[in-house]
């Protein structure tokens, strides 16, 4: 079975062709640039063994020549003979709203109701919506499935993702905690139970990228999550500023002059280990830690010290705890992030192993002492792959 997924942003489109049941992707790829002159396409396949990459430079106006290209590069380098050999396409959605809490199968039905979602996230499910208007005219034989990163945290009670608002702003406007990120938690955290063999695992999943969010998870289900409303609020980010005293808001709107557009030009793109350092990178930012800049070190203590936080917070609504999980690009790769935040722990059962911390080593890998009473895991994720999961297991 042929599932080709899609992720649309605002100026990109990555792809992953899986033919399931297989996990190893045969096909994945990136389109940049969307919308300019000197767009690009990489194109990567793995057949019989084989790795083979091709690079272009074209101009790529909007989604249909860009999925247009990206359909005659799966037939050119020998994927598919055509594209009625797609059986399924998963779309990522960031934002469901209430309504989506699942897989959804994308009917003209769902395409108004998704369009509902727009003022949600304005900068994500247009471009969402108009990758599956285009799949459609290309794909036309294969379902279009849509999975929303919003979904997994559909499962928390109303304490935690009501806001202490009137209640006509839930009830009228939806003012609530979505959180997000939700097709990685879910992912890892569901690898991190079949390692432990442990259903019920009570679990903190870190996903630490240039954006980050963290979930407590029980059953398999989440519970509450850092993110709410819109991305940028819970820990400290590559560019956003995470939780902040909204008086701050108005003392940049009242006192100093600000407009709404530049206030949030500012906690969303200036912000975090931006904003701190200069740099957003976290390999640049471990560099300048190495070279003394006291601004490095404190940004670095700051973003461990707010996931710190979170997991104590998470260790008392789960009232208890399994593990914890390290993933995505900074989780994954930045031990000096993991050392901070693990350490002084032991009041949780949070023991670090300094030197299992900074061995590299591929898939899942503990990094405690041995006999911890909770793991700290680092899992890889892989939201594409876990839409294809989803996509296959509701078609096979």
């Amino acid at each position: 079975m042929n599932i080709f997924v899609i992720n649309s942003g605002s100026s990109s489109i990555k792809y992953q062709l899986f033919k399931m049941p297989s996990t190893s992707p045969i096909c994945v790829g990136l389109v940049e640039r969307v919308g300019y002159g000197d767009a690009s396409i990489t194109h990567k396949t793995y057949i019989d063994g084989e790795e083979k990459s091709i690079t272009q430079t074209m101009p790529i106006p909007d989604y249909e020549t860009g999925l247009n290209e990206v359909n005659h590069l799966l037939t050119e380098t020998g994927v598919v003979k055509d594209a009625s050999e797609i059986t399924a396409v998963g779309h990522r959605v960031v934002h469901g709203g209430e309504r989506f809490t699942e897989l959804t199968e994308i009917t003209p039905d769902v395409k108004e109701e998704l369009q509902q979602t727009f003022q949600l996230a304005p900068l994500h499910n247009p471009s969402a919506y108009k990758g599956i208007e285009v799949a459609e005219t290309i794909f036309t034989n294969a379902k279009q499935l849509a999975v929303f990163d919003t979904a997994f945290h559909q499962t928390r009670p109303a304490k935690a993702y009501r806001f202490a608002l009137p209640t006509t702003y839930y009830t009228e406007q939806h003012i609530r905690g979505y959180g997000f990120h939700g097709t990685s938690h879910k992912y890892v955290s569901e690898q991190a139970v079949a390692y432990l063999n442990k259903p019920d695992a009570k679990l903190i999943s870190i996903h630490l990228g240039n954006g980050c969010s963290m979930a407590a998870i029980q059953n398999g289900q989440s519970l509450d999550t850092s993110m709410g409303f819109g991305p940028l609020s819970g820990l400290i980010m590559g560019t956003r500023t995470g939780d902040i005293d909204p008086t701050v808001i108005f003392y940049l709107v009242n006192e100093l002059g600000y407009t709404i557009d530049q206030v949030s030009d500012l906690v969303n793109k200036q912000s975090g280990m931006l904003g701190l350092t200069g740099l957003s990178d976290m390999r640049d930012i471990t560099k300048a830690i190495e070279n003394g800049d006291e601004n490095a070190k404190l940004a670095y203590d700051m973003y461990a010290y707010r996931i710190k936080k979170f997991i104590g917070s998470y260790a008392a609504v789960l009232n208890g705890l399994d593990a914890i999980i390290f993933t995505a690009g900074v989780g994954e790769n930045d031990a000096q992030v993991r050392q901070l935040t693990c350490d002084d722990m032991q009041y949780l059962g949070i023991y670090i192993d300094r030197d299992k911390n900074y061995t590299r080593q591929p898939g899942i890998r503990e990094i405690n002492i041995p006999n911890s009473p909770v793991k700290i895991l680092v899992v890889p994720t892989n939201e594409e792959l876990e839409i294809a999961n989803q996509c296959y297991e509701r078609l096979k």
